[in-house]
This record gives C-alpha cells, structure tokens and sequence, in this order.
C-alpha cells in the first residue's frame, strides 16, 4: 500500500461524498452515499487480494442494483462507483487463474443484472459491454508485458550466472592448480633443499592472495547490481603474468600480431581460455616440462594455441568435465572454434579462433 493507493481511496471516497451531497433527492440517500464510501478502502488490498476486492465491489453494484430495482429509481448509482472496474482490472493483471475463473462469472451476472434492470437499449447494452471488456483486455495486455518482463529479466540474470561460473571455475582452478603442483615440488626439494621450499612456499602464498583477490572480485559482482561492481577483466595484455620459469612445467608466452585493441568480450575470452587450458595442462599433462602459450592475430581473427610435452590422457577421458566444455560454450558464444587433442608429437594441443569483429 504506497501513497498512491491512498491518494486514490480519498479521491473516489470524496467524489462520492460531493455526489452524494449534490443529490440529496436521489432515492437511497444517504444509504447510497455511505455504501460508496465504504467501499473505497477496498482499493488498498486490490493487488494482493484481487478476488476478494473484486467480489466485494461487484457485490455492492448488485445491492445498488437490487435497490434500484425495489424502489422503482431510474439512476441509484453514483460515478464513484466506476471504481468497481478498476476491481475488476486488479483481478485480470494480479489474480491468478484460478482466482480469474471464479471472478469473471460473478462480475458478468452481476453487469447483466444491471442491464435487466436499467432495461436500457441495444446501443447501450453493446457500448456498455465493450467499456466493461476494454478494462478486461487492458488488464491482459499489461499482464502479459510484466510477464515477458520478468521472464527475459530471469534469462538475463541465468546467462549472468553462468557467465559467473565460468569466471569462478577458470580462476579458482587455475590457481588452485599452481598451488597443489607448487606443493607437490616443495615436498620433493624440502629435505634436499631447504632454502628452494621456502622460495615455494612464497610462490604458494601469493597464489593463495591472488586467488582470494580474484574471489573477492566475484563475490562483490554477485552482492552489488550496478555496473561499477565490475572490477577490470583480465585480458590478453595479462598473459605474460601467466609465465614461469622457476617452475617445472615451465610456462612460456608468446605474443605477436596487433593485440591491444581487441574488443573487451574477445580480450577477456582469450584470457580466460589461455587460463584454462593451463590450468587442464597443470592437472592432467603427465611428465610435463614445458607449457606454452602462443597468440597470434591475423587479419580479422585472434588464434590462441596451448601446447604442451607431457603424456597426455586419452581423448575420452580428458574431454570430460566442465572445463573443456566452458571453454568450448565461451568460443561458440564469441562465433569461434575451439578444438582440443593430442598433438602430432605428443602432447596436448589447444587451439582456439575467434573473430575479432564479434556479432551482437
């Protein structure tokens, strides 16, 4: 109930007490009157108790009809009592439709009792049953739009957090991924070498930050609604952060074409793929010594490719889970390819085009 609603009741409950005054003479006075204004606060609950509103305020059309019908009174009724079709408007944009079926027959009987006895003419009675379907079909309209509304507001907000995910999974995993293979080498060197763990234990702690950092980023996209929540996407000219050479496998980069004004969704999309597809190799690349990462573009497309020398698993296996078939859902969103498998000397292979021209 906002302010509207009772700037609404007082308007129709004070044209009913100015009608009502003005026609003193008007057979039911002031019965009439005050069945009127009494009515008006049913306009409060007309959203969240359609039915009922409306049954109340058709209810009172027909004791204004049955009076009229007792006293033998050409005209009983007020204009204020044009409320009643704003009940009845309230009933086909909010009821549901079960609420809807039960109404709509109450209201017919209750307008053809009003008919039968205002006894008026043909004319009268089609103008007057097209004024009473007018608010009918104006309340299906607009229903019917909020509906749409909602439903494309819905996909919106699911595209939204499939986006997310795939944004959560292709950071959480690639730096879950360094840490656990960063542990992996500190237990083998710790006994051997002291001083070269605690050089892994640091890499294993900015890992852990950034990893933290990246989640924060998510989390505040998730809790705020305004574009300002969005903090800077990483893109191509951030690839080279992803090179390691203190490491085994090692990860190197390589950069060449014209990279820097790539459109955004393409500039994101080969990160977070080139991400991936490392973070695939960390996990699964058996024996590897070497990752390598190499974006070219050439004329109207940007290739990524990421290889690597280990003992790679069999096709049926690695094209399992959600990963390849994120990065695969991300390259056919942007209108590009993605293809994935061993390579022609071992290995795994990757490669991705896109096209930097990216269709609405």
């Amino acid at each position: 109930m906002g302010r509207g609603d009772w700037l609404l009741v007082g308007a129709f409950a004070a044209l009913a007490l100015i009608e009502g005054v003005a026609t003193p003479d008007r057979p039911g006075q002031p019965f009439v009157t005050v069945l009127a204004m009494a009515l008006m606060p049913v306009l409060l609950w007309r959203r969240t108790q359609p039915l009922l509103t409306c049954l109340v305020g058709f209810g009172a059309a027909a004791v204004l009809s049955l009076i009229q019908l007792a006293t033998g009174s050409d005209d009983l009724g007020l204009t204020s009592m044009m409320v009643i079709l704003l009940l009845l408007y309230s009933l086909v944009r909010w009821g549901s439709g079960k609420e809807i079926a039960l109404g709509l027959p109450f209201v017919a009987a209750v307008v053809a009792l009003g008919m039968v006895v205002a006894q008026p003419d043909w004319a009268t009675i089609i103008g007057g049953s097209l004024f009473v379907l007018l608010f009918i079909a104006l309340a299906a309209v607009f229903r019917y739009r909020a509906d749409l509304a909602h439903r494309q507001h819905r996909e919106i907000r699911n595209q939204e957090r499939l986006a997310l995910a795939r944004d959560l999974h292709d950071t959480v995993a690639h730096h879950v991924s360094a840490i656990a293979v960063q542990a992996q080498a500190g237990r083998v060197v710790a006994a051997a070498q002291p001083e070269r763990a605690v050089e892994i234990l640091a890499a294993i702690e900015s890992e852990a930050s950034r990893t933290l950092t990246e989640m924060r980023g998510v989390v505040q996209v998730l809790r705020l609604d305004t574009n300002d929540a969005y903090s800077p996407q990483p893109g191509v000219a951030d690839l080279p952060a992803l090179a390691r050479t203190d490491t085994t496998p090692t990860v190197g980069v390589t950069l060449s074409g014209s990279l820097s004004d790539l459109p955004q969704p393409v500039d994101i999309a080969v990160y977070r793929l080139a991400q991936e597809s490392l973070t695939n190799a960390l996990r699964h690349a058996r024996s590897a010594s070497r990752i390598t990462i190499e974006v070219c573009r050439v004329a109207g497309d940007v290739s990524l490719r990421v290889t690597d020398d280990g003992l790679a698993l069999s096709g049926a296996t690695a094209g399992q889970g959600f990963g390849l078939m994120g990065m695969t859902e991300r390259a056919n969103l942007l209108g590009g390819s993605l293809s994935a498998g061993p390579g022609p000397e071992g290995g795994w292979v990757v490669d991705v085009v896109l096209p930097v021209e990216v269709s609405a």
